[in-house]
């Protein structure tokens, strides 16, 4: 580590970094949906499955290597073979990239949470949300034309970020979970509870959570699991890699990565049951079939629940304001995660404080999210978001377990791994990283890349072919940048 100060001052300031870095956007729009429509309550099998299987399995491999090596993952990879830096940055330029435009929708949020004390999406939220608001553009010629008031808010989401990440780690990031965290699982749980109140909760919960048996031997809905365990967990975005390597000795990182894995995966089925008594309520007041209200990601954010608070009547005035704050603290404890990975690795490699690396990151990513403020910006942040979800995450995950797995060797870890816990990792989890991990990603990653390289949908498959560029050309250059720190 680059400073003294990187080090986590309590094991509770880790924990809420780590759930904090989980719990994000995805967890409160994704799940519930993906849940429903992959056979209701028969979903939460191979879901748990999942995440005995993939989800805690490689929380511990990002853990034990951050914790054993104690270094950002460029410096851990070249520690490893000098070449395999190249690999550790393009790993890093995935979650840089998706934080450029997760700010994007963190900003959007914070127009909702502004507009909820009035309700100021007015009647016909789609119509605001895609027309008024984004002033949604097909055309790629709409990146010349910016939208003023998501620029802003924008640049308001890139300033929290910067000003709590270019702090001192425990001033800033666990200072910051330690209040956020207990305050988002707090307002939610006051969400939720409301919600079973209200006229067709159950029937929305039943919906969500009566058993399609006949789904059960269906494929497509066991990769549906296992993928939403890699997307909600963040695996592969070296989060946990590089907060794990900001941790003391002696820690129990068995009890620690299993915490954080089922408290992500609880609050998820604990959101989507306040969801869908919610939607079972808009159902039931506006007499369309739930299948109708359902829907996932931004929809169901800003278009589906501010029609409902419109419906709720001054209840509507404080619950819309307590969600949109939720979706907040869910997307920034998010946000501030992603920067870490290629924060770590910059400040070690050129010898940079915390406060320049970051400053450096959080510039340029600004100055590439001003990209998704334009009207042309919705369209470009679907893409951007389906191929580094769809290629990028799921072959990081891949290339982990090859090089912690095969190559560098699983013993020197699990070393690390059970030196200071009480439940020990063994010979089963040598064969889920080594074999099934691989082998069940490498199945998602094929099948969505398949269907993503031969959409019809030209201009989609030119932005992937960019993007690609991108992820192949940017880290060559930082990798053969001369480091300014002579035991690199």
């Amino acid at each position: 580590m680059t400073e003294n100060s990187n080090q986590w001052n309590s094991t509770l300031g880790f924990l809420l970094a780590m759930i904090g870095s989980a719990v994000g956007l995805g967890n409160i729009w994704r799940f519930p949906y993906i849940a429903y429509t992959n056979g209701g309550g028969t979903f939460l099998i191979p879901y748990i499955i999942a995440i005995l299987c993939v989800g805690a399995p490689f929380v511990f491999i990002e853990y034990g290597a951050g914790y054993k090596f104690k270094a950002g993952l460029s410096k851990t990879l070249r520690t490893i073979n000098k070449k395999y830096e190249y690999i550790a940055w393009a790993i890093q330029m995935v979650p840089f990239l998706i934080l450029t435009y997760y700010t994007c929708i963190i900003g959007w949020n914070i127009i909702y949470l502004f507009l909820s004390f009035f309700k100021g999406w007015g009647t016909d939220t789609n119509t605001y949300f895609t027309t008024t608001l984004l002033q949604s553009s097909t055309n790629p010629i709409g990146l010349l034309h910016i939208v003023l008031p998501i620029f802003i808010a924008v640049a308001i989401a890139w300033f929290i970020i910067w000003f709590v990440s270019h702090r001192n780690l425990n001033d800033g990031i666990e200072a910051v979970c330690k209040i956020v965290i207990p305050l988002l699982f707090i307002l939610m749980a006051g969400i939720v509870i409301y919600s079973l109140t209200l006229p067709g909760a159950f029937k929305g919960v039943s919906v969500l959570f009566t058993p399609n048996w006949s789904q059960i031997s269906n494929i497509n809905i066991w990769l549906a699991a296992f993928g939403q365990i890699v997307f909600s967990l963040s695996l592969g975005l070296c989060i946990m890699f590089t907060y794990a390597s900001y941790l003391p000795e002696d820690i129990d990182l068995v009890k620690n990565g299993l915490t954080v894995a089922f408290t992500n995966s609880g609050f998820e089925v604990f959101t989507a049951i306040g969801m869908f008594s919610i939607l079972g309520f808009m159902s039931l007041v506006s007499n369309i079939p739930i299948d109708q209200v359902v829907t996932q990601g931004a929809g169901l954010a800003f278009v589906v629940l501010p029609r409902v608070f419109n419906t709720m009547g001054l209840v509507g005035y404080v619950i819309g304001p307590i969600f949109f704050l939720c979706l907040f603290f869910a997307g920034f404890t998010s946000a501030i995660a992603l920067v870490e990975p290629l924060n770590s690795s910059i400040s070690e490699k050129f010898n940079l404080s915390r406060k320049k690396s970051v400053t450096i990151i959080c510039s340029i990513g600004f100055l590439i999210s001003i990209l998704y403020t334009t009207t042309y910006g919705s369209a470009l942040l679907t893409y951007f978001d389906g191929f580094l979800n769809q290629f990028g995450l799921l072959l990081t995950v891949i290339i982990e377990c090859i090089i912690f797995g095969w190559i560098y060797g699983l013993d020197g870890l699990l070393e690390s791994i059970n030196k200071g816990s009480k439940h020990k990792l063994g010979r089963t989890w040598k064969f889920m990283i080594r074999y099934f991990i691989p082998i069940i990603v490498g199945i998602m990653w094929l099948q969505g890349n398949y269907t993503s390289f031969t959409s019809p949908d030209h201009i989609q498959v030119l932005i992937q072919f960019i993007l690609l560029a991108v992820l192949f050309i940017v880290p060559i250059i930082l990798y053969k940048i001369p480091a300014k720190v002579k035991d690199y």
